[in-house]
């Protein structure tokens, strides 16, 4: 069995509030798209790394990896004008069968425990997602209002998504749509069901300034544990 990870890296630095895309902004000392990386080739199955990343970041990101010596086997693929694209590029790499993993590449602190787990869900059931329960209440915000929803019932989705090749690539081949917001939903449209798994509490989303924060917060409790 072959493995893959498709790394998503089409993020710009707007709610960042920088110039700098944010999978180049600096964490713990070097860029955030390479602890995103170094989790992938750190855990069991030793994927093979297929980054999209938008054709004008491609030299940019040749000049990091040089600068930090950062040397983990990887494909940079172009990325697409929506993410739905960016993950279709990264599929016509891939021959052949086996199982995949589409991760963000602003998520840097997931643990090869969880990719492994994604990997091992997926290889017996198709696909698996990576979710955690809100701890918050939460409502709908509808036209006329808004009213309460039972958060018991909801999760939110984390990456990585992980599903047999031949399952993904029979979902892409459907037309780019506006709900299609990460791959789950593009497989569920194409008619398959979704198996949720646990995700983690640190494997949060590079977004706003303070997320830098807090990932650094994490690095270092892991590195005293």
């Amino acid at each position: 069995m072959k493995y893959y990870a498709i790394i998503v890296a089409g993020g710009s630095g707007n709610r960042m509030q920088s110039t700098v895309a944010k999978q180049f902004l600096l964490l713990d000392g070097k860029p955030v798209l390479m602890h995103t990386l170094t989790a992938f080739d750190q855990c069991k199955y030793r994927p093979e790394i297929l980054l999209v990343l938008n054709i004008h970041q491609h030299s940019y990101w040749e000049e990091l990896c040089l600068k930090y010596n950062f040397d983990i086997p990887h494909k940079v693929v172009s990325g697409g004008e929506q993410r739905f694209h960016s993950v279709k590029n990264g599929l016509k790499i891939i021959k052949g069968n086996g199982t995949v993993a589409v991760h963000d590449a602003a998520r840097p602190l997931v643990s090869a425990a969880l990719i492994n787990r994604s990997y091992d869900v997926a290889e017996e059931k198709g696909n698996c997602v990576a979710g955690i329960k809100p701890t918050d209440s939460v409502r709908k915000i509808l036209e006329e209002g808004n009213e309460s929803l039972n958060r018991n019932e909801l999760a939110l989705i984390q990456t990585p998504q992980t599903f047999q090749v031949s399952m993904l690539r029979k979902a892409y081949q459907v037309p780019f749509r506006n709900d299609f917001t990460d791959d789950a939903s593009v497989v569920e449209f194409a008619g398959f069901k979704i198996n949720l798994i646990d995700g983690e509490r640190e494997n949060i989303k590079i977004t706003y300034p303070e997320d830098l924060e807090i990932a650094t917060i994490f690095i270092k409790k892991r590195e005293l544990s």
